[in-house]
């Protein structure tokens, strides 16, 4: 907000993880920035949540598109297995994932779960 002399100036630069009020005059607005403040999931969970989708893909039908995203979640498990740790870009590479073979997952309850843990990872 610009200040033209006839009141107070507010310039606010950047937020991050945080909860504020704004109001005056009995009018408060409160903003929660940064979800539910928990931090980010680490490799366990998120191997859990691709385990979990992998699992679920077994009940639908065996198609290509069941075979990609298999290939793709078998791919992140190792990795995940192997460093331990969520590697710069898999969570982009999970959402993508997700994305791209929606119309196959949309109805796996554990899909969900796993799209849920990639938006805290903001991947």
């Amino acid at each position: 907000m610009a200040n033209d002399g006839e009141g107070p100036s507010v310039r606010i630069g950047g937020i991050s993880g945080s909860a504020f009020s704004i109001g005056g005059s009995g009018n408060t607005n409160t903003v929660h920035h940064g979800g539910t403040g928990a931090s980010a999931p680490g490799a366990a969970e998120l191997l859990e949540a691709v385990l979990e989708l992998r699992a679920a893909l077994v009940r639908l039908p065996r198609g290509e598109d069941r075979t990609g995203l298999d290939t793709e979640l078998d791919e992140v498990a190792g990795e995940l297995e192997e460093a331990g740790e969520v590697r710069p870009g898999m969570a982009a590479r999970l959402r993508g994932a997700l994305t791209r073979w929606a119309p196959l997952v949309e109805s796996v309850s554990a899909a969900t779960a796993l799209g849920e843990l990639l938006v805290s990872l903001g991947g």
